[in-house]
């Protein structure tokens, strides 16, 4: 288990579940499915912090959102890679999350990161457009909870680089979870299921 506690050591204690179910996400699906060959690498060495927003509203998760960048952005990337805004309490209908997401893209303008940081989105109900809800190849960016991923540009460019066809991520994802299925999906959590 790799020690985040310095990057998170200021985590409310009410935080803790919602960090938990991110932590166990990144650990079975992201990196054990290897749906991000990226993501190993910075979760085991500690560089990637997680932060759970209390906003109730858009604009208090906006104010979350600057305020993450901008601590992130005074970290240095030995210190911290990525980063994990977790939101429970807010956009959590997947169609008003994916419209907030040019709103992410805005306050990275605002704020001067455009080239420097990048925002994912991961969603309980994440769907590709033309996908169908049920779709299996949704859960690649299903998460537990609304989570806005923060990327440094840099480290997104070197990764691109060390690999010759990055569309392969893709396909390859599509392919791991065609072969697991719903079915296989659901057992990636059953050890956690008690009662």
């Amino acid at each position: 288990m790799p020690d985040t506690s310095s990057l998170n050591a200021d985590a409310l204690p009410e935080d803790a579940p919602y960090i938990a179910d991110t932590t166990r996400w990144v650990e079975r699906a992201v990196i054990g499915l290897n749906l991000c060959p990226f993501a190993r690498a910075p979760h085991v060495q500690g560089k990637l912090r997680m932060r759970v927003s209390h906003a109730r509203d858009t604009d208090a998760l906006l104010d979350d959102l600057c305020g993450e960048l901008q601590s992130l952005n005074a970290l240095t990337p030995e210190a911290c890679e990525t980063g994990l805004l977790i939101h429970p309490f807010v956009l959590t209908d997947f169609l008003d999350y994916n419209d907030f997401l040019d709103v992410a893209d805005a306050a990275l303008q605002t704020l001067g990161l455009e080239g420097v940081w990048q925002v994912a989105s991961f969603h309980p109900d994440y769907q590709f457009a033309d996908s169908s809800p049920d779709d299996i190849t949704n859960f690649s960016n299903r998460s537990p909870w609304p989570t806005l991923h923060l990327l440094r540009e840099a480290s997104v460019e070197r990764a691109m680089e060390s690999m010759s066809d990055t569309d392969a991520i893709y396909r390859n994802n599509i392919a791991t979870l065609e072969r697991l299925g719903h079915a296989g999906w659901q057992a990636l959590w059953r050890d956690d299921k008690k009662g």
